[in-house]
């Protein structure tokens, strides 16, 4: 059975609290809600992981900089797995997720001594985005994405392809149009291309027995931009990628609507936020709690992540703010593992 965001939120909180309880460092952190730090630390923090996260790091790191002139802070975005795997290494000591760790990511952690602590800083809606010129299609259901996208669908060369499958399943919004489909979408090392394979392919192929994962003869692109630039450029594209940057190229692609189940939803920061749109996930960032004895700077970066003036940046990139009860769990699980 498919779980709801709501279900999937309780989750998320409880990974909080337990990870915070599991990784806690002897070091003292400052007042999470903190943003004033006079002279500022030394030091420097290398950050990895998720691309969809990263302009949030980013714009966290740009204003954290200009107080702190001393902190040298790297941040890169190769993708959530690519992020763990250097993580768990010992290679940073803070990745960006756009996903919760994997099982197996933790375990990788365990065994090389890594503790951390999980901390959930905003939402986004995976927005499945398609040409303007693409009048033909305007909202999508799980069966059309799955017939579209799923791992059946190797081999499809227009969107008309799909039509005897998309019945099959009962897809809502099919049959569609002969024309080329071009699809464009993150590769295995991004969060984005997991989120995808559970939320919208895990149900129906475990169903029908098929992989958890999507059609494989597209090339996988890292570089959010890059597939946004590549899906506006094809007037019959598909593909999909992080709320924020189809915000920022709004007049260059179009979202296509999903329907969960309850009629068709755009991507909005307000359905994102009420959990009414169907793609709607969390987004987190995990810290290395065994450097925060030997780093304090991490510790005044995380402060200051965490901060009413840091976690504004959640919205100056074009995702969706917490409310304020899971804020204030992150804040509680930082000041638990920091203190």
């Amino acid at each position: 059975m498919r779980r709801t965001v709501g279900a999937r939120l309780v989750i998320f909180v409880g990974l909080v609290t337990i990870l915070a309880a599991c990784g806690g460092a002897t070091s003292a952190g400052t007042d999470p809600t903190a943003n004033d730090l006079p002279g500022g630390p030394a030091g420097s923090i290398e950050v990895s992981g998720s691309s969809t996260v990263e302009p949030i790091t980013a714009l966290v790191q740009e204003a954290f900089a200009s107080a702190n002139p001393s902190v040298g802070i790297s941040v890169e975005g190769p993708g959530t797995g690519d992020g763990f795997a250097r993580f768990c290494a010992g290679e940073t000591s803070v990745t960006d997720a756009s996903r919760p760790i994997k099982a197996s990511e933790a375990e990788t952690c365990s065994a090389a001594g890594i503790e951390y602590v999980e901390l959930q800083i905003a939402f986004d809606g995976l927005t499945v985005l398609t040409s303007p010129e693409n009048a033909a299609i305007g909202c999508l259901d799980y069966h059309d994405l799955y017939a579209l996208l799923g791992p059946e669908s190797e081999g499809f060369d227009t969107w008309a392809d799909a039509d005897t499958l998309a019945a099959e399943l009962g897809a809502t919004h099919a049959p569609y149009p002969d024309v080329p489909m071009v699809v464009t979408a993150p590769g295995e090392e991004s969060g984005t291309f997991d989120t995808f394979a559970e939320l919208v392919i895990a149900d129906i192929a475990e169903g029908r027995g098929a992989d958890v994962t999507t059609r494989p003869d597209y090339s996988p692109e890292a570089n959010d931009n890059v597939i946004v630039n590549n899906l506006s450029t094809n007037p019959t594209s598909l593909g999909w990628v992080g709320f924020a940057f189809f915000v920022e190229n709004a007049d260059m692609v179009k979202a296509i609507e999903i329907d969960g189940g309850a009629g068709c939803v755009n991507p909005s920061v307000e359905s994102i936020a009420d959990g009414s749109y169907p793609l709607a996930r969390p987004l987190f960032i995990y810290v290395k709690t065994n450097d925060l004895a030997t780093n304090t700077a991490l510790i005044d970066f995380i402060d200051f992540y965490l901060s009413d003036d840091g976690i504004a940046n959640v919205s100056k990139a074009g995702y969706v703010a917490l409310p304020d009860d899971l804020l204030n769990a992150a804040r509680s699980a930082w000041e638990s593992a920091s203190s």
